[in-house]
């Protein structure tokens, strides 16, 4: 391990395009390194749709946007921004061919990368001049190979994976909270898009939501920009239900931020898919219910590692069908089952409804 940065005026550079829940799962380096580093001067390089999250993270001089589908021009722009920046220190935190790439442009004298064994394309490890040790195997979630980032050039790893709301977005949060929840310990249900193999049918959302509001559970059911549809639908579904209320088409990351950490000190639950905002809402506190089909929660659910319901070791849930077909997980982003994506669709409420009452205050 080399800790050589001792300058206040050092800079970094992070590297981690994509997506929204491994953005998430980086925190923890960018804030390694805040705390190893006090006066060094820190940028981030990230896809421009994930970009909102970490622009205005406190201790986050800059962040570098790359347009994914802007060809060869934006190669060009992330150089010239990146050149602009001059990072004495580079670091991928995402291990792959593009961002080896991105690393490779940062021109940093120093480039780190993960361990040639973590990179998920192998091709991407040539433009790292060091790597960080392999994880050690006992966990293959995807954390650890941050974790091992952060023991590398920061020298510890001690957790932090907030994206650091200020007390001005805590505050517009509370209000929103006051005015869409209004009560303590409330089931936030966050959609996923139909097309996205780990989405749960929305009429097994319609299901859960009245059972929860049976019990007397205030709900909110909750879609970005690219959920919207099915929120609309959702909300046809339930009609005027009392407990129950919509966001639809919400936007603003770090607003969603702020939300879920308020709604955790109002003892607030999250259930949601293996998807980016799952990961956010564990960083930000709440305790989730991932449900799970073509994913295992051991590599890429939130963090610290659900535990199957209902086991009560940590914070989190993870939540499968009972009778899972052979071929779960798969990790493959379209399905190839003939009967379709059944290890979300056999996926039951009652088992969800079970999980979420394990975690409830007596």
């Amino acid at each position: 391990m080399s800790t050589s940065l001792r300058a206040p005026e050092s800079r970094i550079a992070i590297v981690r395009l994509s997506h929204l829940g491994d953005i998430v799962l980086t925190l923890p380096l960018f804030h390694a390194l805040r705390g190893a580093f006090p006066g060094a001067r820190i940028a981030w390089v990230a896809q421009a749709e994930f970009a909102p999250l970490l622009e205005g993270l406190p201790g986050l001089e800059h962040v570098i946007r790359f347009e994914r589908r802007g060809g060869a021009q934006a190669w060009l722009r992330l150089r010239e921004d990146l050149a602009r920046f001059a990072p004495e220190l580079a670091i991928d935190a995402q291990g792959n061919l593009k961002s080896g790439f991105a690393l490779l442009a940062s021109g940093a004298q120093r480039r780190v990368g993960p361990a040639r064994a973590d990179y998920r394309e192998r091709w991407g490890a040539f433009a790292a001049t060091e790597h960080a040790a392999a994880v050690d195997g006992t966990s293959e979630h995807a954390m650890e190979r941050t974790l091992a980032l952060c023991r590398h050039v920061a020298g510890h790893t001690e957790v932090r994976r907030d994206p650091a709301s200020t007390a001005v977005e805590l505050a517009g949060a509370e209000r929103e909270f006051a005015a869409r929840v209004g009560a303590d310990a409330a089931v936030l249900l966050q959609l996923s898009p139909a097309r996205d193999v780990r989405s749960w049918p929305v009429q097994r959302c319609a299901e859960l939501v009245l059972a929860c509001a049976r019990q007397g559970r205030r709900v909110l059911a909750l879609s970005g920009p690219s959920e919207a549809r099915e929120g609309l639908e959702l909300q046809a579904r339930l009609g005027e239900q009392p407990g129950v209320q919509h966001w639809i088409a919400q936007r603003g990351l770090r607003e969603l931020a702020a939300f879920f950490s308020v709604a955790a000190r109002h003892g607030a639950q999250y259930v949601g898919c293996d998807t980016g905002p799952t990961h956010l809402a564990a960083a930000c506190g709440l305790p989730v219910t991932v449900l799970c089909g073509p994913h295992s929660h051991l590599r890429t659910g939130p963090w610290p590692v659900a535990r199957p319901a209902p086991l009560e070791v940590g914070p989190h849930r993870a939540v499968r069908a009972a009778a899972q077909p052979a071929c779960a997980p798969c990790f493959a982003r379209k399905c190839r089952n003939a009967e379709g994506a059944v290890c979300m669709s056999a996926l039951a409420v009652d088992d969800v409804r079970m999980a979420l009452a394990a975690r409830s205050s007596p």
